[in-house]
């Protein structure tokens, strides 16, 4: 046997006694055996603070071969800054920390990490620094180059690892008390497993499931022929943060004084979310939520736009219950136009409408009502004076009947606002003159004269402007249907739309508590259901089918049945002239109509369902969603079937795990682009 197959022969029985080859072969078994030593590959990882535990978390294999570049690039590290994931954080690769670039988080510490040893609980594996991992690799390479193991080695934190050959290396944690008196720490308690590299070592995971994970694997699967073509990009989800902002006001404290002892968390939970609605419908706290989500969200944009200076897509913009309602009065109150704009700073300081320019004779010529500018001149009524004015008012003046609700209506609305021309939910022109149908009724059916405010009835605040138009509005998990209502507003105009923003979709989960559907405000003479969300695998769920067809089943049988019985109480109400009879009720069976107290049950269902469906699929919903459906419901998962109760809160927070909901996100998205599904979903 040669020295070589005698050194191979040991490596695979892992055999840790120093080798028994003479010196006189050495210098062979030195070239032989360094050529088997390889350096590590190593890989970036961050820290993350997750339960109050510290979690090393893995950069993308494309991030990470960006650090190790700048980290070789052989330039001084200090002031380098490296963007990684997908640009929403930069690693300034000189303090080895990562920074969030978009909102305020604590900023993480970044390693490059080539040995690790397995964690205590959770069995993850754990970095060692990076000046020990140094250490530890050369002692590695020392022993694989001589085939001198059972190298043993201390940690700065006390520890104990031993290398007793290439896959037997162990980790040793500090026994307390052992080194009191000086002595060296021993190899008690349980090893732990030290690892070399990132092999085996899952490091294009993606830790949370949320909704840029599920997007990311969703384009790999149903748009993967436009990813492959480079027709389309990622879609990038930036958070805006208003939340914070506005319980940062002191109003927590002054609550704190004010709440109860008893149920502490439940008490802390309205405290610190449910109150965020009573919040928004203070004159006070709405002005500062508007102004903060407005601010974020063009702060946000301009930012993107410097560090993509490229970037040609549009934008779309998602709420999540409370934030669904605010995006919702926002978009209502923007501007069709965003003018001439010089500046990005001229672009984040404007405010939409906080002033009234127009004059009497320009308001009535705007109501198509100019003739009358001549009474007003001369009883000299000018334009707070005539917000003032009553019917009674007018109608001495000798104004008729129509044109005084017209002015009534006109500037009552324009003084309530505090000055602010809103668009109206009532009418697709910028005039807020409804029709006199339209006209908000009192709740016992008769006319309310003096309230005729078609606004979308939220408290006065200055709305300011978004700096670009969105695409589509998504409302996730949304009230706005309830805020609405409560507010007054008893029907949305077909041909309302939002003024800067073409696409609106209501996404909703059957069990979420705080939902509530559009459509039915936009069409309230016809009743009919929401549009299914299709199942991200291409069909209804399992148990919804299952449910169907023993619907469909069982409704058959009841009509079946039903014929059966109707057949077989005629027969024995005749007469029995048995060759007239099968002639007879084959005649009246077709001839006799059926009673007018018949049930639609009784009716074919399968003409019924048909007809159904077409009628749904040729309703008009209005221009809200630029004439598409507005209403769309999730399917729920078997499980949550067997209790609707059980799962309602959960319900309320599924949307940005929910594969469905990120499916239909991405679809309309790159629809606006030309770009379609590989398959269409059935």
């Amino acid at each position: 046997m040669s020295s070589v197959e005698s050194h191979q022969e040991q490596l695979s029985q892992s055999d840790p006694s120093p080798s028994p080859n003479s010196c006189s072969s050495f210098e062979l078994i030195d070239m032989d055996a360094g050529s088997l030593y390889e350096p590590v590959s190593p890989h970036w990882f961050y820290c993350k603070i997750i339960d109050s535990k510290e979690t090393w978390i893995p950069f993308n294999s494309e991030d990470s071969q960006q650090l190790e570049e700048a980290y070789g690039s052989g330039k001084d590290c200090n002031g380098r800054v490296v963007p990684t994931d997908g640009g929403r954080y930069d690693v300034h690769m000189g303090e080895r920390m990562r920074y969030a670039v978009y909102w305020d988080e604590l900023a993480s510490e970044v390693r490059r990490c080539t040995w690790f040893y397995k964690g205590d609980k959770d069995n993850k594996y754990v970095p060692y620094s990076e000046s020990f991992s140094q250490v530890l690799e050369e002692t590695y390479m020392l022993a694989v180059t001589l085939d001198e193991w059972k190298k043993k080695l201390e940690s700065p934190n006390r520890e104990i690892i031993i290398l007793h050959n290439p896959k037997l290396m162990v980790h040793y944690q500090p026994v307390a008390g052992s080194d009191e008196w000086g002595s060296t720490p021993t190899e008690q308690g349980r090893p732990r497993t030290v690892k070399r590299g990132v092999e085996n070592i899952s490091v294009d995971i993606h830790c949370v499931n949320d909704f840029r994970s599920v997007s990311l694997n969703l384009l790999q699967t149903h748009f993967k022929k436009a990813q492959e073509n480079q027709q389309i990009g990622r879609v990038e989800f930036l958070p805006v943060n208003w939340h914070s902002p506005l319980h940062s006001t002191g109003v927590d404290v002054d609550l704190q004084r004010i709440t109860l002892p008893s149920i502490n968390r439940l008490r802390h939970f309205t405290n610190d979310t449910i109150l965020d609605v009573f919040f928004y419908n203070s004159p006070t706290y709405c002005q500062t939520i508007v102004d903060t989500v407005v601010s974020e969200m063009n702060r946000i944009y301009t930012l993107f736009l410097q560090r993509n200076p490229d970037f040609k897509g549009g934008v779309s913009i998602a709420g999540h219950s409370l934030g669904s309602l605010i995006l919702f009065d926002i978009l209502t109150n923007q501007k069709d136009s965003l003018g001439d704009i010089d500046s990005e700073k001229d672009l984040l300081n404007i405010v939409m409408d906080q002033g009234d320019t127009l004059t009497l004779e320009e308001d009535l010529k705007k109501l198509q009502l100019s003739e009358f500018f001549n009474i007003f001149e001369k009883e000299k009524v000018d334009k707070e004076a005539l917000a003032l004015c009553t019917d009674r008012d007018l109608q001495e003046m000798g104004i008729p009947l129509g044109p005084r609700r017209k002015i009534l209506n006109y500037f009552r609305t324009r003084k309530n606002s505090t000055g602010i021309n809103r668009p109206t939910l009532w009418s697709a022109s910028g005039v807020n003159i409804p029709k006199e149908s339209e006209l908000c009724s009192s709740t016992d059916g008769t006319r309310n004269e003096e309230y005729l405010d078609v606004g979308i009835g939220q408290v006065s605040v200055k709305y300011p402007r978004l700096i670009y138009k969105p695409e589509i509005f998504f409302a996730f998990g949304s009230p706005i249907g309830m805020f609405l209502t409560v507010r007054g507003l008893k029907r949305i105009d077909p041909n309302y739309r939002f003024p800067t923003c073409k696409g609106f979709f209501n996404i909703y989960h059957p069990f979420d508590p705080v939902a509530y559907r559009i459509e039915p405000m936009v069409v309230p003479e016809v009743e009919f259901e929401p549009m299914l969300i299709p199942h991200h695998k291409g069909r209804k769920r399992m148990h919804l089918e299952l449910r169907e067809g023993l619907t469909r089943m069982s409704m058959d049988l009841k009509n079946n049945l039903l014929g059966s019985l109707r057949m077989a109480w005629k027969s024995f109400t005749r007469a029995s002239y048995p060759a007239l009879q099968s002639s007879e009720t084959a005649e009246e069976s077709e001839a006799e109509p059926e009673p007018s107290s018949e049930k639609p049950s009784d009716v074919n269902t399968e003409e019924t369902s048909v007809a159904v469906k077409e009628e749904v699929l040729t309703i008009n919903v209005g221009m809200l969603n630029g004439g598409q459906r507005i209403d769309y419901v999730l399917q729920e998962k078997p499980i949550e079937s067997f209790n609707e109760y059980l799962f309602a809160l959960q319900s309320h927070l599924c949307y940005w795990e929910s594969e469905d909901t990120v499916l239909l996100v991405l679809k309309e998205i790159y629809q606006t682009q030309g770009i379609f599904l590989d398959q269409p979903l059935q």
